[in-house]
């Protein structure tokens, strides 16, 4: 009798803590250490990694490519599963099993946490390149730990710091012929892919005959590309059903015509709770919840698509920099406005710039891409998508390293000397790029060399 009472006892007991482990707002108490920058939002969503109660590490890669599988696959990651599924390179897997990403990247442990948000050994690029100093003279004496500095090498992918790269782009000045960022073109490919689309008058606006809509409200609409492409009131704020008004419109609606803006959002630290699971539901982002400085009077305010853009209006030139600084309270970003990039913004938004001259926070951190380049996020079959320049909303993409940006942002305008050096001065990323870089990274003259 007593162990049947104690068998009962257990099987409650598990019952319960299984539960209040997977139950929403009970997981805090379960946390095992502080997780890394890059998923301290969502840790309370235990499941989002540990799809399984009693999953392994098999499962931990499910999860992990789930969400990050097909930015790798975009990288051309230059270190694949396949290359260490391979027989030949057995003995190395033996050595670091890098066929699972938490081999290297392992949550709740923050004494292993580097600046880049992730935990990350520092010297793993022996295990399989320890003869690179008698392969490479011009790698003697060069500590592993420092393979991965700016300039140098980028695990996951390597294409902008490539030896035939560096060589083809090494005499580049450092400012360009012609320094622009590509325009947006979504309307444009709409109109082409609709035929003419006839602009909305105030005599358009379809809402409720019962709701008392000010003049300033019809008036934003009006300037909004949304107007210019023909969409009403009810093209946002129309519910499931034709007579279902929807007050407050969210990133569903938005999500209806850009679907490309809406899931890389989901994908970057903006967004990201949101892309959890329905079964744990989390809040929106509130600067409350980062780990950056934030000013003290937006710490409360929930992110979302008219966080930035407003509502209404849609803003694209108030969400490129406004909304950041409105924010966004460290360094790099108060010293923004005093930056040579904040000039030529101002001169573009003055008339006395060229169009895409001008340098904004989104310029760098939301870069606008063509449709190919953002293949993760593209609708099946989607034409239109595919050959439209449109805004990476996921403003983390190119960060972790900052090499990401070479290709994507700095390129349209500076040399990739230029680049290579102003990405590897702390200092200068400090002050927002006011000044010349005072740190030179070696890596062209030793693929020039080779």
């Amino acid at each position: 009798m007593k162990w049947l009472s104690w068998g009962g006892v257990s099987i409650l007991l598990s019952v319960f803590w299984g539960w209040s482990l997977f139950a929403k707002d009970q997981n805090a108490r379960y946390l095992i250490g502080e997780t890394t920058d890059g998923h301290h939002q969502i840790e309370l969503a235990c499941n989002s990694c540990h799809v399984a109660p009693f999953g392994g590490v098999e499962l931990i890669q499910e999860a992990c490519t789930s969400c990050h599988g097909a930015e790798l696959a975009l990288a051309e990651d230059s270190h694949p599963k396949s290359k260490f599924t391979d027989p030949r390179n057995a003995a190395r897997v033996d050595l670091l099993d890098a066929r699972y990403c938490a081999t290297c990247h392992i949550e709740h442990r923050k004494d292993e946490t580097h600046a880049m948000g992730v935990t990350l050994p520092e010297d793993f690029c022996f295990y399989c390149h320890e003869d690179i100093a008698e392969e490479r003279p011009t790698h003697e004496n060069v500590p592993f730990t420092d393979c991965l500095n700016s300039g140098c090498h980028n695990y996951h992918d390597n294409k902008a710091l490539y030896e035939d790269f560096l060589v083809k782009h090494a005499d580049q000045p450092a400012l360009g012929v012609n320094p622009h960022q590509p325009a947006r073109n979504l309307l444009e490919q709409v109109i082409a892919e609709q035929g003419f689309v006839e602009p909305m008058t105030q005599a358009g606006a379809d809402h409720p005959a019962s709701l008392d809509v000010s003049s300033a409200i019809l008036d934003d609409w009006l300037q909004t590309a949304h107007a210019q492409a023909g969409i009403s009131c009810q093209g946002c704020h129309q519910g499931k059903d034709a007579d279902d008004w929807v007050e407050k419109p969210g990133l569903s609606a938005c999500q209806t015509c850009h679907q490309m803006e809406a899931e890389t959002f989901m994908q970057g630290k903006h967004g990201m709770r949101l892309a959890v699971s329905d079964e744990l539901p989390l809040s929106p982002m509130t600067p409350a919840m980062g780990r950056l400085p934030f000013k003290l009077e937006s710490i409360d305010t929930e992110l979302s698509c008219t966080t930035c853009h407003g509502a209404h209006r849609f803003d694209a030139q108030k969400a490129a920099v406004e909304s950041c600084l409105g924010c966004h309270n460290d360094e790099h970003s108060l010293n923004y406005q005093a930056s040579p990039h904040a000039l030529l913004h101002e001169l573009e938004v003055a008339g006395q710039g060229n169009p895409g001259t001008g340098v904004t926070c989104a310029t760098c951190h939301m870069p606008r891409l063509e449709g190919a380049r953002l293949q993760r996020s593209k609708p099946e079959g989607s034409e239109l998508e595919a050959k439209a320049v449109q805004v990476m909303h996921n403003q983390n993409d190119n960060l972790r390293p900052n090499e990401k940006m070479i290709r994507s942002v700095c390129m349209d305008c500076h040399g990739f000397p230029f680049v290579l050096d102003a990405l590897a001065d702390p200092e200068l990323i400090r002050s927002n790029f006011n000044g010349q870089p005072s740190v030179h990274v070696k890596s062209i003259e030793w693929a020039t060399e080779r």
